[in-house]
């Protein structure tokens, strides 16, 4: 990274902050080092020797905050993941987190669009969004329903190879709105009139993803299932046990109703300078 790339970066980090300070969010500061990471089944987190893991994500954290009182948080830090090296990933990147109790994903969209509409218009660019529903998607690009018949190998091999290709092709700005209820992560899960539906979307930038973003589930006992059946799915996959967050679950149901997102502030960085290398916007070790 050269020093005028450094230059860009803080200022841009600088003007997220503004963003958030204005409309009267928090900025927080939770722990790096966990005790008990989210289990997620393709997300691996580095172990530290002295005891713990390095997060790959502070949202467990922050919702505590939330259940706590707080209703407008946003956070921007250092998060980690396992095996993860290449033109748009680090082991190490900067994440920009932020919840609001009592709204839900489509709010959280709202504020995602405001964002990048001033930080792209700062810097003399044209900032623009549409949306698809997954469904659509998969229905027009890969030739089948997974709410008809739910394949979790088929639907992810589809996403990489055919999704995502198609979303990188048009380009843009695109929010891909709405999954399965079987990729519904930690979201919140709604009947709709053409099934169970996964209120999450992930928003691509000329194909990169670059945020996810859920209306949050905050039922303990939904949730518990959840973290049970990916230790089940890691176990199975070989991958490190993580212990289940007893605080977390114990605490979620004082939430309410929340939407947050996490977004890869390496990614954005690289949308708003035109790059296509991750190097070019952090400082690798």
């Amino acid at each position: 990274m050269n020093i005028d790339a450094l230059r860009f970066r803080s200022i841009a980090i600088r003007d997220i902050r503004a963003f958030f300070d204005e409309r009267e969010f928090v900025e927080v500061d939770t722990p790096v080092r966990l005790k008990a990471p989210a289990p997620e089944t393709h997300i691996d987190c580095p172990p530290v020797l002295t005891g713990g893991f390095l997060r790959a994500s502070p949202e467990l954290q922050m919702k505590k905050l939330l259940a706590a009182g707080m209703d407008r948080i946003y956070q921007i830090g250092p998060c980690f993941r396992d095996g993860e090296f290449g033109s748009r990933h680090r082991s190490e990147f900067t994440m920009l987190e932020w919840y609001r109790k009592g709204v839900d994903y489509n709010v959280i969209k709202e504020d995602l669009k405001a964002l990048l509409a001033g930080l792209f218009s700062a810097r003399s660019k044209e900032f623009s969004s549409r949306t698809v529903t997954v469904r659509q998607m998969y229905v027009d690009v890969a030739g089948w329903d997974p709410w008809v018949e739910w394949n979790q190998e088929r639907f992810d091999y589809d996403m990489a190879l055919k999704i995502e290709p198609a979303i990188k092709s048009e380009g843009g700005g695109i929010f891909l709105f709405d999954y399965p209820p079987q990729a519904a992560s930690l979201s919140r899960i709604r009947d709709d009139s053409q099934g169970p539906v996964a209120e999450r979307w992930e928003f691509y930038f000329d194909g990169v993803e670059i945020a996810n973003c859920f209306s949050e589930l905050c039922d303990s006992k939904e949730q518990t299932s959840r973290f049970t059946a990916a230790k089940a799915e890691r176990a199975l996959l070989g991958e490190a046990d993580y212990p289940i967050d007893e605080e977390f679950l114990s605490k979620v149901n004082e939430i309410g109703s929340a939407s947050g997102v996490a977004l890869g502030v390496d990614r954005l960085l690289m949308a708003l300078m035109g790059v296509k290398d991750i190097a070019h916007v952090r400082v690798d070790d």
